[in-house]
């Protein structure tokens, strides 16, 4: 009995002294593994930083307006009996562009016209005959204030007719038009648009904050969405000299050239102001640099480490910087990057001071100062 406890003492504790050895082996290899893992490169890509021109710059939204505007209407109702232009056309200022039939309006003018005429001759015969003394004065100042009269009725009469005549008051572009033939209008029918094109102006909003940078004469670089390849110059030539309490913005107005007539009132349009002088400044892909509540920071290559095997090693240095402004793809660097340094622009999220690094730039971010939509 004794020789079989000593057995089965012996079988057990051969059975659990291979569990607890298989165990610890395994929890060896586990370490083993996992510290091999911790030490695998982790790939990013990254770039040298650069350094670059910045042109501090104030960026609006605002619209372009025509230089000179108006929808063309008549002040007096009648039926339409000329039309002497056609949609889209050029118009001169002073150009005859509608009549109205105005055949009893002209009869009307011949007959005070002739009422006139006999009012002077009986003005005229009355001088002649104060000067003989063969009537009194007071038939002479009746007849006078009778020709007054006649002369201000033919006047109120040429108004009348000259209102049945529509012309352009102002040189400029026609738009379509809103009328026809024998068609009977009323006062202030809207018959076709008018605008002067060029020049153009672009009105937009700034804040308060901005008004000690403004002045007339400040080039102006403005963007049309229909136009994304071309950049339009002007200059500021009015300041409004209130600022509106709503939203204490002031509105500001530039003139831009438009010889091509591309530009046309009521477009939305993007307006730069360059403000101050151009600074040199270190710039990295806006990618590059990891916000958090505590700082901005970017992760450095460091070419200074060492592997495993004592080989040189590129590590993640972290450093915190001072950021400045953006530019499309770019962001400014004030403080913690100098202009060589090589930086991680992809990848940060799995690093942390002294991870091994390798570099792969096969696919990068895109650092371009003025990025365009690009169709896919």
């Amino acid at each position: 009995m004794i020789k079989r406890m000593l057995i089965m003492f012996v079988l057990v504790g051969v059975v659990l002294g291979g569990l607890f050895g298989f165990k610890a082996f395994v929890g060896g290899k586990i370490k083993e593994a996992m510290a091999s893992m911790a030490n695998l490169p982790q790939t990013v890509s990254a770039m040298k930083a650069e350094s670059s021109d910045w042109q501090p710059t104030i960026d609006a939204v605002g619209s372009l307006r025509a230089v000179r505007g108006a929808d063309l209407s008549l002040e007096v109702p009648g039926v339409v009996e000329e039309i002497s232009f056609q949609s889209g056309d050029d118009a001169q200022a002073g150009q005859v562009l509608l009549r109205l039939r105005n055949d009893d309006d002209v009869a009307k003018l011949q007959s005070l016209e002739a009422t006139a005429q006999l009012a002077q001759i009986t003005y005229d015969r009355d001088v002649k005959q104060l000067k003989a003394q063969a009537i009194s004065q007071a038939i002479v100042d009746n007849d006078e204030a009778n020709l007054r009269n006649a002369k201000a009725q033919v006047a109120q009469q040429k108004a009348i007719v000259d209102k049945k005549t529509l012309r352009a008051p102002f040189a400029g572009k026609l738009g379509l038009r809103q009328v026809d033939l024998g068609q009977f209008l009323s006062a202030g029918t809207v018959i076709a648009t008018l605008q002067s094109l060029d020049p153009i102006f672009v009105d937009f909003l700034l804040p308060q904050q901005a008004v000690a940078q403004l002045s007339v004469g400040r080039t102006v670089k403005t963007k049309i969405d229909a136009f994304p390849d071309r950049v339009f110059e002007g200059k500021i030539t009015a300041i409004n000299p209130r600022i509106e309490t709503a939203n204490r913005n002031v509105q500001v107005r530039a003139t831009l050239a438009n010889g091509d007539k591309k530009l046309l009132p009521g477009m939305f349009a993007t307006v730069q102001l360059e403000t101050g002088v151009a600074q040199r400044l270190v710039t990295l892909p806006q990618t590059a640099v990891s916000y958090n509540p505590y700082g901005s920071l970017v992760y450095i290559v460091d070419d200074k480490g060492k592997g495993p095997d004592g080989k040189p090693q590129l590590t993640a240095r972290q450093v915190f910087v001072t950021t400045g402004a953006t530019r499309g793809d770019q962001v400014a660097i004030l403080k913690g990057v100098a202009e060589g340094d090589t930086v991680v622009t992809s990848g940060q999220v799995k690093l942390r001071n002294g991870v091994p690094l390798a570099v792969d730039n096969r696919i990068v971010p895109s650092n371009d100062a003025a990025p365009k939509p690009v169709d896919h």
